[in-house]
C-alpha cells in the first residue's frame, strides 16, 4: 500500500484531481489532500497542482508553509507537476510583470502574446489556450505508457514553459508555435494540461504515475 499526497496551497482543482486518482489508483493505495509539509514528505508519490497566476502560487506556498517541502518532494520522490504546478517549476514567469519561481529548472514561463496568429493561416488565435489540444511525444517515457502520441488532452492556459535545456521535454503541443507541454527528468513528470479533465488519456497518464517508481525508464 502506497500513499499519494496531493498539495494544497489553495491554488488547484484539487477535487477533480482526487477523484480522478481515485478512480485509477491502485486498491488499497490511499489518497491524501495536503496542506501539511509533514504529510507531503511522508508520501510515497505527490502531485503538485495548480491554478491561477505565478505570482498568488509563489505567495500561497509560502503562505502555507509549503515551499520547501515542495523543492524536497521535487528531489527525492515521484513528483507530478500539473499546470501551475510544472510552470512554477522554472526561473522565472513572465507573469504580472516578471516573477521569480521555484528555479529548480533553468529557463522562463513566456505569454503567447496579446493578439497572436495562426502561423498556418494567419487567422487569430485566442488566448488564454483552452480547449482539447494533441500532445506530440518527443521521448520514451513511464507515464506515456498505454498512451498515443499525438492524444489529446485538456488545456487552459496563458504562458508556456520554455526550458533552457531542451533534453527535459518530453512531449509537445502546437498553439501559435510548438511549445513545450511536457518535461520530464529522474524522479519528475510535469504536464501543461489537466490530466484530470482529459478524460481516457488523462486517466491512464494518472493511473501510470500512482504505479510509477520515479526511474526514466
Amino acid at each position: 500500500m502506497a500513499e499519494l499526497a496531493i498539495i494544497d496551497y489553495a491554488m488547484g482543482n484539487l477535487r477533480s484531481v482526487e477523484n480522478a486518482l481515485r478512480q485509477v489508483a491502485p486498491p488499497g493505495d490511499r489518497i491524501l489532500v495536503t496542506s501539511d509539509p509533514e504529510a507531503v514528505l511522508a508520501a510515497d508519490r505527490v502531485i503538485f497542482p495548480g491554478q491561477g497566476a505565478a505570482r498568488d502560487c509563489m505567495r500561497e506556498l509560502r503562505a502555507h508553509g509549503l515551499e520547501e517541502a515542495v523543492r524536497e518532494a521535487f528531489r527525492t520522490k515521484p513528483f507530478l507537476g500539473v499546470c501551475m504546478g510544472m510552470q512554477v517549476l522554472m526561473e522565472r514567469s513572465e507573469e504580472n510583470g516578471g516573477i521569480e519561481c521555484l528555479g529548480l529548472y533553468a529557463g522562463e514561463v513566456r505569454h503567447f502574446g496579446e493578439s497572436p496568429r495562426d502561423p498556418r493561416d494567419g487567422s487569430r488565435l485566442k488566448i488564454p489556450h483552452m480547449g482539447w489540444n494533441r500532445v506530440e511525444q518527443t521521448r520514451v517515457h513511464p507515464l506515456w505508457r498505454g498512451i498515443e502520441s499525438g492524444a489529446r488532452f485538456y488545456f487552459v492556459h496563458s504562458y508556456y514553459v520554455d526550458p533552457t535545456d531542451h533534453v527535459l521535454i518530453a512531449g509537445t503541443t502546437n498553439y501559435v508555435l510548438p511549445f513545450c507541454s511536457t518535461l520530464a527528468h529522474e524522479n519528475v513528470f510535469a504536464i501543461q494540461c489537466h490530466p484530470e479533465k482529459s478524460a481516457e488519456a488523462g486517466l491512464r497518464l494518472l493511473a501510470n504515475f500512482a504505479r510509477w517508481d520515479g526511474s526514466a525508464g
